[in-house]
């Protein structure tokens, strides 16, 4: 009988050659992308001060001493001394004065502009931080399409806001033309007073917010080159029929991937025979569009 191989030589579970073994590797978890920023004050186009100024400033309120504002921060007298005497030199107004006299002999003290600037700061640094978590949030998901209003935190009660870019003015007696191209190369018109053209300051290629309320949105169906008077015509087909007490919300999906909300009557409703997938050409007056800038 024929001598069995060695124990050692024989595959055992835990043996590299063994197929189970063998386990796919782990793919490693891709890192969130993050967007940061810091808010920093210039004038005359040198940097006053970030939030590490704005801090030594604050120190100083809070000590009344230079000197014991320095420590407290972690910095020499001479580096504090210089930060704020060029701080005091950029904004034209003194942000910190010396006191003289007094039980302690004197100290340092803010002055009510040097309060101002700290307290503003404090703000926008509020809103700054407010925008670019916005930013993050919205716009760092790369699966998904950008959209400016969601980092905007836009909010009004029309249920249609869309971004466009203005490309075409057309100036009347009374009134604007203003054409707004929207995402996938489709046109909306608006017409506005000459008052608003100025006071939006449009210009060609300017970002833009179209604005159209729901219950302004008419649907048809069957036009075929039928002629309305209504400027805008948005093809496309019902994505979904909400019913309500009276109304029922409709939402229309373009080729594009525009998506359009109507509110029409129920007896509308039946009438169109409005249901999913059913073609629909949704139209809006020029009248019944409205304009905001982001600029």
């Amino acid at each position: 009988m024929p001598a069995r191989p060695p124990a050692a030589a024989r595959p055992t579970p835990s043996s590299p050659s063994s197929p189970s073994s063998r386990r796919p590797s782990r793919q490693p978890r891709q890192p969130a992308l993050q967007v940061q920023g810091s808010l920093w004050i210039e004038a005359g186009g040198r940097s006053l001060g970030g939030h590490g100024r704005m801090a030594l400033l604050q120190a100083v309120a809070e000590h009344g001493s230079i000197t014991h504002a320095a420590r407290a921060f972690g910095m020499s007298y001479k580096a504090a001394w210089d930060a704020i005497d060029l701080m005091n030199t950029l904004s034209g107004t003194p942000l910190v004065e010396r006191v003289t006299g007094g039980k302690g002999g004197g100290g340092t003290r803010l002055t009510a502009h040097g309060q101002r600037l700290i307290e503003r700061y404090r703000q926008l640094d509020e809103v700054h931080q407010c925008f670019v978590r916005l930013l993050t949030e919205q716009g760092m998901d790369l699966s998904q399409d950008f959209s400016l209003l969601k980092v905007l935190n836009v909010k009004t009660s029309a249920r249609n806001q869309w971004v466009g870019v203005v490309s075409a003015i057309r100036a009347g007696a009374v009134n604007d033309e203003v054409e707004v191209m929207l995402p996938g190369g489709v046109p909306l018109v608006a017409t506005i007073t000459r008052e608003s053209t100025d006071h939006l300051q449009l210009r060609l290629q300017q970002t833009v917010i179209a604005m159209v309320k729901a219950p302004a949105v008419l649907l048809a169906t069957g036009l075929d080159g039928a002629r309305v008077s209504a400027r805008n015509r948005l093809e496309g087909h019902v994505q979904a029929v909400q019913p309500g007490a009276v109304n029922a919300e409709v939402t229309v999906g373009t080729p594009t991937g525009l998506e359009v909300v109507a509110v029409v009557t129920q007896g509308s409703v039946q009438a169109l025979q409005l249901a999913p997938e059913l073609p629909v050409t949704a139209l809006v007056k020029a009248s019944d569009v409205i304009l905001a800038t982001v600029n």
